[in-house]
C-alpha cells in the first residue's frame, strides 16, 4: 500500500556535501527540504542515518542540513548499504520490530539514491523516496532514475506528503509545533516535467 508512519520508519540522508554543491539540480531546496523532514523526523522520534560519499576528497556534509549531533557514515560505495556500519546501525534503528520502511532523501538519484533503493527493496523494506529532496547533476538522470525506481517497487511522496502521513492527524499532541514547519510550501525543484 505504501502508508507511512513513524513506528518501523528511518529516515536516510545520502551525501548532501559540499563539493556537490555547484553541480547539483536544485541543490540548496533539495537542502533544505530534507533539512526540514529531519527536523520533523526528531520531533516524531523517527531515527536519521547518514552518509558521506568519500569525505575525504568531497568534504563534510553541508552545515544547513542541520545534523547536529548525528555523526555520519563515510564510504566509497554508491549504496548507503556500504558504508561500514550503516547496516548495524539499522538494525538498530528499528528496535525489537526492526525497520520496515526508509524515507530516503539526498543525491545523487541515479546513483546513490538507486543503488540505496535496490538494495533496501532486496532486503524486504519498503522505500519512500522524497522526490522533491533527491537530485543528480542532470535533470534528465533525476527524472528518469525516478521512473525506474518507480518500476522497481519504490514510493515517490513529497516533504509535505511525507510529514503529513508520518503524523498522521491534526490532534497528535506536537502537530502545532510541526505544523509551523509546513507554513510554506516546498520550494519547485523541477518536478512538474515529470508527471
Amino acid at each position: 500500500v505504501g502508508r507511512l508512519g513513524v513506528r518501523g520508519s528511518v529516515l536516510l540522508l545520502c551525501d548532501m556535501q559540499e563539493k556537490f554543491r555547484p553541480n547539483i539540480v536544485h541543490f540548496t531546496d533539495v537542502v533544505s527540504n530534507s533539512a526540514r523532514l529531519l527536523q520533523v523526523c526528531r520531533i516524531l522520534g523517527v531515527p536519521p542515518l547518514v552518509t558521506e560519499q568519500y569525505p575525504h576528497g568531497l568534504g563534510p556534509s553541508v552545515p544547513e542540513l542541520g545534523l547536529g549531533d548525528l555523526r555520519p557514515f563515510p564510504k566509497t560505495a554508491f549504496s548507503m548499504l556500504g558504508a561500514p556500519g550503516l547496516l548495524e546501525a539499522l538494525g538498530a534503528a528499528g528496535g525489537q520490530e526492526g525497520v520496515t520502511r526508509a524515507l530516503l532523501c539526498g543525491i545523487e538519484t541515479q546513483a546513490c539514491i538507486a543503488c540505496t533503493t535496490y538494495d533496501l527493496l532486496e532486503k524486504g523494506i519498503e522505500v519512500h523516496i522524497v522526490a522533491d529532496a533527491v537530485s543528480s547533476r542532470s535533470q534528465v538522470d533525476r527524472l528518469f532514475a525516478l521512473s525506474r525506481l518507480r518500476q522497481s517497487g519504490a514510493f515517490l511522496t513529497t516533504v509535505e506528503g511525507a510529514i503529513l502521513q508520518l503524523v498522521q492527524d491534526a490532534a497528535h499532541p506536537r502537530f502545532k509545533e510541526i505544523q509551523k514547519l509546513l507554513v510554506h510550501p516546498s520550494p519547485d525543484t523541477g518536478l512538474l516535467s515529470f508527471f
